[in-house]
């Protein structure tokens, strides 16, 4: 059985790039970046594209290429396109999709929706990307009420970076999310070092 995941983060600079990358090798899925704001040159596709080695993987192009490295809803404004969360349509394929959101799940996309409204319309298994410092605990689980609210499951959580196992612990019990792993920091961005950070993730 094939599945589509949606890699979120608790914010921006979080590492969901990386982490859908190490995904993507690790499930020779297809990979597809729906809202890509600015650096077209140097956009979230083309680093999977250069991360990863799986001869499987289909790296699907951006539904919405913006032009500005804003927030997508004043990008898109700019550009004088309008995003609808019921405009997005899934790339076909047989494959395991990895879906990399932008930004959290409460970036605006247009005046009244926001990233969050983008994982029913996909019909996608979430997946939450964390990192450890000070306020990330806050962070976590104010991502994990807003989707509560919204009675959006989520499949589990990815902490990456360096370890703080109290932090990791209070946020799964306290919430009864599922660990997915734990990324550690790593020394270098590479096909090799990609590969092998697969085995930091169960999934």
């Amino acid at each position: 059985m094939n599945n589509t995941y949606f890699i979120t983060g608790i914010g921006t600079g979080i590492g969901k790039t990386i982490v859908s990358a190490i995904l993507t090798q690790k499930l020779e899925s297809d990979y597809w970046k729906p809202i890509q704001s600015g650096d077209l040159d140097q956009s979230d596709s083309l680093s999977i594209k250069d991360l990863i080695s799986s001869t499987k993987t289909v790296i699907h192009p951006e539904q919405y290429r913006l032009s500005q490295p804003l927030s997508p809803h004043l990008s898109a404004r700019l550009d004088g396109i309008e995003i609808k969360a019921q405009d997005l349509k899934l790339p076909v394929t047989n494959n395991h999709l990895i879906i990399e959101g932008a930004g959290g799940l409460m970036v605006p996309i247009n005046e009244k929706e926001l990233i969050l409204d983008l994982i029913p319309v996909l019909n996608a298994k979430l997946i939450i990307v964390s990192q450890n410092y000070l306020g990330s605990i806050n962070h976590t689980l104010l991502t994990l009420e807003v989707l509560k609210s919204r009675n959006i499951q989520v499949e589990g959580i990815i902490f990456n970076g360096g370890a703080n196992k109290e932090s990791e612990s209070y946020i799964a019990n306290y919430t009864g999310i599922t660990i997915l792993g734990h990324i550690p920091k790593l020394a270098s961005l590479n096909k090799e070092s990609i590969a092998e950070a697969g085995k930091f993730i169960q999934l």
